[in-house]
């Protein structure tokens, strides 16, 4: 049977305005656009270029804006084999082909036929990188084999099956011939987005962040002025069990940003961002785009001594005591409130801290990454440790009472060499059934494994803490 072609291809490029890009922060994206076609009546091939390379060709879906029963896609092919010099080559194995090479000042000129193509072929066996390469081979026409000539190489044609960028091509049958407007749909991996943040302490107790979206497209294709979502949450894929080669501002100050900045709005069980304006995602392009702003947000900073979580000390076996300095970890912790003129869900990202000195100059603190936080949850920061508060743990006595149970004295000894005062949160954890026998000073139980010691210090001060506790299993 011979196929009718299309009065006209679709156009390349979506129209103006007609592109929707919605990106996952899961290195995936749905792309969406308008395309007009001119059919005629009957079978007929439809190609539709300029997708992105890294296209899953199984999400694809179409559907027509003008008549939504006016055609049906019988078959749909995606093409990606394209043009390259080494992939003329291989198509062109068995082929007359003329080489040009240069042999001092003179140019030698030789026609024969391809034998074998040149190509690298990179693999791993039992673990060993491994590298074999095919060399050209041309036969002459006076019967003369040239191995791995050096040279320009001409063909006479393109070969069949390639193409200059990645295309659908569609075995279409349409009910009436004229111009149909379609909506193309289909998902790709290779563009992702993560957010930044810039918080700026003024030392005061306050500070300002500065939220930034980073996209980064290396989908293989450019989406020109298009209405740009972004969605934040855990959207669950189905993984295959065989990977293969991978393909080539807050409160009022957000709601008067509106018209140009990003719109949140709660979508399913995640968040949605709408940039208010068109943006052009170029492909091989990283953008960067304002998210949100908060001015004057109340700050906390904490030193925790948390021994057994951030450091790792363990007793395996009796004799173990486990000494040392510790130095406090620094935490910096504020709400996500509207208090505090934020206020909106924050996507998953890393926070650099900064503040400034006694010229004015900003100087990082630290940076610390956060999950997707929603609104009123209070976020806490560790950008480093203590320099002039350290502290000293130790065991000071262990006695077992009975095959099932054991006491322990701890003391930690906290030294602030600062010249203003401190405030020290020290955590303690103990597993299994444990009830404190003695202590120096009071706690406050958090959960079933910690308690935590709050140790006011003066400038220069020395305080210990000690306490015994009676473990059971």
């Amino acid at each position: 049977m011979i196929w009718s072609m299309a009065i006209g291809m679709a156009i390349s490029n979506a129209a103006a305005g007609g592109t929707e890009v919605t990106i996952y922060n899961q290195g995936f994206a749905l792309i969406k656009e308008n395309r007009q076609f001119v059919l005629k009546q009957g079978r007929q091939s439809v190609t539709v270029e300029d997708v992105a390379s890294m296209i899953e060709p199984s999400s694809v879906g179409i559907r027509s804006l003008t008549d939504p029963n006016s055609f049906e896609v019988l078959e749909q092919n995606y093409q990606f084999d394209l043009i390259n010099p080494i992939a003329i080559l291989n198509k062109s194995v068995g082929q007359k082909v003329r080489l040009i090479r240069t042999i001092g000042q003179q140019k030698d000129v030789l026609e024969g036929t391809l034998m074998s193509s040149p190509t690298a072929i990179v693999g791993s066996a039992g673990g060993d990188s491994q590298q074999t390469y095919n060399g050209m081979v041309i036969r002459t026409d006076d019967g003369r084999i040239v191995l791995d000539p050096t040279g320009e190489v001409e063909v006479r044609s393109i070969p069949d099956g390639l193409i200059s960028k990645p295309t659908l091509l569609w075995d279409l049958f349409a009910q009436k011939a004229g111009t149909n407007q379609v909506e193309l749909s289909y998902l790709t991996q290779g563009i992702n987005w993560n957010a930044d943040y810039v918080f700026t302490l003024d030392g005061d107790g306050k500070g300002d962040l500065k939220g930034w979206v980073t996209v980064n497209n290396q989908s293989g294709a450019t989406y020109k002025e298009a209405q740009l979502k972004l969605l934040a949450g855990e959207v669950q894929r189905a993984q295959p069990k065989f990977r293969g080669a991978p393909g080539g501002a807050g409160g009022a100050r957000m709601e008067a940003m509106a018209d140009l900045g990003f719109k949140e709005e709660s979508f399913f069980e995640y968040h949605l961002y709408t940039l208010q304006r068109p943006a052009t995602i170029r492909n091989r392009e990283m953008k960067q785009l304002s998210l949100l702003e908060g001015k004057g947000i109340k700050v906390e900073k904490k030193l925790v001594i948390d021994a057994l979580n951030d450091y790792g000390i363990y007793y395996p076996n009796e004799g173990e005591v486990g000494t040392g300095n510790i130095k406090p970890v620094v935490r910096v912790e504020f709400v996500n409130s509207k208090e505090n003129d934020l206020g909106i869900p924050l996507p998953k990202g890393k926070i650099k801290v900064y503040q400034r000195d006694k010229s004015g100059s900003v100087q990082m603190l630290g940076e610390d990454e956060i999950d997707h936080t929603p609104r009123d949850e209070r976020l806490s920061l560790v950008v480093g440790k203590s320099f002039d508060v350290v502290a000293t743990r130790k065991r000071t006595n262990y006695k077992r009472i009975s095959d099932r149970s054991f006491e322990q004295t701890f003391e930690i000894e906290v030294r602030n060499r600062k010249e203003t005062p401190e405030t020290v949160h020290i955590l303690e954890r103990h597993y299994g059934d444990w009830k404190i026998s003695a202590n120096s000073m009071p706690f406050a139980k958090l959960d079933a494994m910690t308690l935590e010691f709050k140790v006011d210090l003066k400038a220069g001060q020395t305080q210990k803490v000690a306490y015994t506790v009676r473990t059971t299993w």
